[in-house]
């Protein structure tokens, strides 16, 4: 079928072969785990399966930022969990987590382990279990809470839409992209307007709301995801990039950032992390620098 010719969708879809393109491999019409491997457990209470996709850089900064706090109930161990390679499909991931996506986390401080997993259900959960990141005002947790729930429903078009179609589909189509870049650019234009008011997303205070849309929006903001900073235009958003450069500049944020990354600059990856120590000199020169 060529680029042009229209698509006549069958009376039944039927999975025949993989879709193509740079994720082909992870994407299935089925649930469940196709091999056996028990998740690994650290000495820490809180364990952590990801990698540093956005997901799983928002939980990453909320732990960093809690041990910032003095939190050290909050002292993790990150797995780094292979999803080109299936590792989200063993069966002790998709017992933490039936639905075989990163992050994944499990408490091992209460009675029966809790398992959590949605990367803003993750974050509501350790809010509240430390009291953190989550105002106690009604009116301010609940414009926390919008936000934090706006960035849920609003990044799979940018993500698995926008993303997709731009970056890794096997190959470019004039209508997804455009499709999807006019929501795109809807949506930076909402937290555009938003943050000409604010300083952060849920007003004059840094919440769960920030760590759970910067990961999202203000990378691409930078123009540091799907190389697609000078297609979307996206330094014309100055409210966005004002807010995503000073998340980025956060101590908290620069080591979270590290942990579960598997690409980039060597000395920014941090493949598992089970104690603080295991930042290396290169990263804490950046973090003291930043602070």
């Amino acid at each position: 079928m060529s680029e042009n010719s229209e698509y006549v969708p069958p009376k039944v879809w039927t999975w025949d072969a993989e879709s193509g393109g740079k994720f082909a491999s992870i994407n299935r019409p089925i649930s469940g785990a196709t091999h056996d491997k028990d998740l690994p457990v650290g000495r820490h209470p809180l364990q952590l399966y990801s990698l540093a996709t956005p997901n799983g850089v928002k939980v990453t900064v909320m732990l960093e930022e809690l041990l910032a706090l003095g939190h050290s109930g909050a002292e993790y161990d990150a797995w780094l969990v292979k999803i080109g390679d299936g590792d989200q499909f063993g069966s002790g991931f998709v017992a933490a987590n039936p639905n075989s996506k990163i992050p994944a986390l499990m408490d091992h401080s209460t009675s029966t382990p809790t398992r959590v997993f949605e990367s803003g259900s993750i974050l509501m959960y350790l809010a509240e279990k430390f009291g953190a990141f989550l105002p106690s005002d009604p009116v301010k947790r609940t414009e926390t809470m919008n936000w934090l729930f706006w960035q849920m429903g609003s990044a799979p078009y940018l993500g698995g839409g926008f993303g997709h179609f731009y970056a890794y589909a096997p190959f470019k189509q004039e209508y997804p992209i455009n499709r999807f870049a006019m929501e795109v650019k809807r949506q930076m234009d909402v937290l555009d307007r938003h943050l000409a008011e604010n300083e952060y997303m849920a007003g004059d205070e840094y919440t769960i709301a920030d760590m759970a849309i910067a990961p999202w929006y203000g990378t691409l903001a930078l123009g540091k995801i799907y190389d697609a900073g000078t297609f979307l235009d996206v330094a014309s958003y100055v409210n966005v990039v004002r807010w995503a450069e000073r998340f980025f500049d956060r101590p908290a944020v620069i080591r979270g950032r590290m942990v579960n990354r598997v690409f980039g600059e060597p000395s920014e990856q941090l493949h598992e992390r089970h104690e603080a120590s295991d930042f290396d000199t290169m990263t804490q020169d950046k973090i003291e620098a930043a602070e």
